[in-house]
C-alpha cells in the first residue's frame, strides 16, 4: 500500500501576535510547528504501516526551505520519505492555489491508495485544501475522521458529527482528512531520524518540474482578499444566583438547558 500525507509548518498560535496598525500576523521571532491535525494524519498512516509492514509512507509541504523542518520532524516519526514543494511562484498562495499545487505534486510523484491530509491548519482555520485537493484530483474523500479501520479491499471510517458519528465504507483511491480524536502522535526514534538526516533527506519538486500556469498558483491566481486581522476583544459576563444552594442549583441547570449548554 502507498500512502501520501500532507502536512503543513505552522507559527505556534500560543506565541502569535497581531500588528495593531497593519493587522496583520507577526511572524518575526514566532516558532514554527508541524500542524497539529497533521501530526494526526502522519500518525494514523504509521499506525497502518504498522499492521501492514509493506506500506511506503511518503509525507509532502508547501512551503520555503524552512518547512524541511517539519518533514524531518514526520520522517523522525517513521516516514519513509518526503519531499518540498517550493518555488517562489507558489508563494502568496491562497488554499485554491495551494490545492492546485499540491494536486499537481502529487500526480507528478505517481498513484497512491491513501492520501492523508490533517482537517484544517492551525493558521488559517479554512478545512479547505484537502477536500479541494481531492476534487482536482478526481477522487472520493472523507473529512473529519476519527477512526480508520482496513477490512479486505476497503476502509470502513468514523466521521465526526456535532451530534454523533457516522460510518462510511469506502475504496481506494480515497482523502481522509484527520482530526485530534482520531489518535495520540508518536514521538520521534532515534533511529528514524538519523535515516531521515543522513540517508533519505528531504527532496525538493519546483515549478521547473511540475510547469505550473502562472494563473493557477501564487499570489496572483488567489482570489481571496483578508480585509482584516485582529485578536477579539475578551467580554467576560456571569449571573449571580442568589438564595439556598438546592433552589440555586435548579435555577443553574434551568438557565444552562435554556441555553443550550446542557
Amino acid at each position: 500500500m502507498k500512502i501520501l500525507v500532507c502536512a503543513k509548518q505552522v507559527p505556534d498560535t500560543t506565541e502569535v501576535k497581531i500588528d495593531p496598525v497593519k493587522g496583520t500576523l507577526i511572524r518575526e521571532g514566532v516558532p514554527s510547528i508541524l500542524n497539529p491535525d497533521d501530526a494526526n494524519a502522519i500518525e494514523e498512516a504509521l499506525r497502518i504501516k504498522d499492521k501492514y509492514p509493506d506500506t511506503k509512507i511518503t509525507v509532502v509541504s508547501m512551503g520555503p526551505p524552512s518547512a524541511e523542518l517539519v518533514l524531518y520532524e514526520c520522517m523522525g516519526m517513521g516516514a519513509d520519505d518526503a519531499y518540498l514543494i517550493t518555488d517562489r511562484v507558489f508563494g502568496g498562495s491562497d488554499t485554491w492555489a495551494t490545492s492546485n499545487v499540491i494536486a499537481e505534486a502529487i500526480k507528478y510523484l505517481g498513484e497512491f491508495d491513501i492520501i492523508f491530509a490533517g482537517r484544517q491548519a492551525i493558521d488559517g482555520d479554512t478545512a479547505q485544501v484537502g477536500p479541494q485537493i481531492a476534487e482536482k484530483l478526481g477522487i472520493p474523500q472523507i473529512t473529519y475522521v476519527q477512526k480508520v479501520e482496513i477490512e479486505g479491499n476497503k476502509l470502513v471510517v468514523e466521521r465526526n458529527l456535532e451530534n454523533g458519528y457516522e460510518v462510511l465504507e469506502a475504496t481506494t483511491p480515497i482523502m481522509l482528512t484527520a482530526i485530534k480524536e482520531l489518535n495520540e502522535p508518536r514521538l520521534m526514534n532515534m533511529r528514524a531520524i538519523h535515516k531521515g538526516f543522513h540517508e533519505a533527506g528531504i527532496k525538493q519538486i519546483t515549478n521547473a518540474e511540475l510547469k505550473i500556469e502562472p494563473d493557477m498558483a501564487g499570489l496572483k491566481a488567489s482570489p481571496t482578499n483578508v480585509k482584516k486581522t485582529f485578536t477579539p476583544e475578551l467580554i467576560v459576563k456571569g449571573t449571580r444566583i442568589e438564595g439556598n444552594p438546592k433552589d440555586a442549583a435548579k435555577e443553574l441547570i434551568r438557565q444552562l438547558k435554556l441555553n443550550h449548554i446542557i
